[in-house]
């Protein structure tokens, strides 16, 4: 197993070993295996209790074959089904007179203790209202933080719109355009899924920020893990994303870029500040768009494509300007109702 990248990978069979008293099958073989293997993975994801080295034997497992992903699917399409027929268990459950008495011990080798398990998450959980949809959409250059029912939060930057749903069997979020950092209360019973374009990020438990511009797309993780999937119908990978790592992809192509980033500098627009490294002047000004009504454009292709790094204070458009034509020569000209940026030739000189 080896670290590519800021992905984890698996160069063979896993043989992993015990980690903190969670033993997998690595080293049996055959379907019954497999699904008990994944069963538990599961189990302990939506408890939100993962460890770091938890963290990298699943990967090396879930990677190990497509069968295992297969699997793995299949027993979260059970766990999410069971939490679906919540209500009813709940009345089935209070219809006995004792309640079967669960061995928690057996609960990450089988369906069967899954079930039971889910079962009564659904009992102890409270109920949350019908699956209402509410939309948030902020101005450019307004942030906004707003407090969900379940406790989660999310702080939006300028320019964005989402949606948010809560369902039975999870908590839904689109995120049509913009940026947001989540802050997603644990709940085990519903996953959290934020639809990005052609993705989806399943959330157990965490902080994050998501951000989708002009059809490119990132995740960077703050704290906790997250999954990004392909949405169903589209190919590509599954990544899992811990603390300190970036994922970046343009929508419609197969590429997807996983790399270290500083989690503090991503979310730093919170705070009106915004951090680059070796970052694309087109990206900078998409996120200048997003702060400023009056929008910029950049008329050459190469001067967009030009490598930033530094950090630009948000205050005042034309200071903002000033401060970036300090990182690369350009100089902003009025165009119609807008900006454009140019290479400033004489800078250069």
């Amino acid at each position: 197993m080896a670290l590519r990248g800021g992905v984890y990978s698996c160069d063979g069979p896993s043989h992993a070993p015990a980690v903190e008293g969670f033993m997998i099958n690595a080293w049996r073989y055959g379907d019954d295996a497999r699904r008990d293997d994944a069963a538990a993975w599961v189990v302990r994801l939506e408890a939100g209790d993962l460890g770091d080295a938890e963290a990298v034997t699943f990967d090396a497992w879930l990677s190990a074959t497509p069968e295992n992903a297969v699997a793995f699917d299949a027993a979260l399409s059970v766990s999410h089904a069971y939490a679906a027929a919540g209500d009813e268990v709940s009345r089935n459950l209070s219809d006995r007179r004792v309640a079967p008495r669960i061995d928690r011990r057996r609960a990450v080798v089988g369906f069967g203790a899954m079930a039971a398990a889910a079962a009564l998450a659904v009992v102890a959980v409270p109920q949350f209202a019908g699956p209402d949809t509410d939309s948030y959409i902020t101005a450019k250059g307004q942030h906004r933080t707003v407090q969900l029912a379940d406790g989660s939060t999310i702080d939006l930057n300028g320019g964005t719109r989402l949606t948010v749903n809560f369902a039975r069997d999870g908590r839904h979020v689109n995120l049509a355009e913009g940026q947001a950092v989540f802050d997603v209360a644990h709940d085990a019973r519903r996953p959290f899924l934020v639809a990005v374009g052609d993705r989806t990020v399943r959330v157990v438990g965490t902080q994050f920020d998501v951000r989708r511009l002009g059809g490119k797309l990132s995740v960077t993780v703050a704290r906790g893990a997250v999954e990004v999937r392909p949405v169903a119908g589209v190919s590509g990978k599954a990544y899992r994303l811990h603390p300190g790592q970036r994922l970046d992809h343009v929508e419609g192509a197969v590429l997807t870029r996983v790399a270290q980033a500083e989690p503090a500098e991503v979310l730093g627009w919170r705070s009106g500040r915004m951090v680059y490294r070796q970052q694309p002047l087109s990206d900078v000004i998409d996120d200048l768009n997003q702060q400023f009504t009056t929008q910029i454009r950049i008329e050459d292709p190469e001067l967009a494509a030009t490598p930033i790094s530094g950090v630009l204070v948000m205050d005042d458009q034309a200071s903002v300007i000033r401060r970036l034509a300090l990182l690369v020569p350009i100089t902003a000209v009025r165009s119609g109702a807008g900006l454009a940026l140019r290479r400033d030739t004489a800078s250069v000189r």
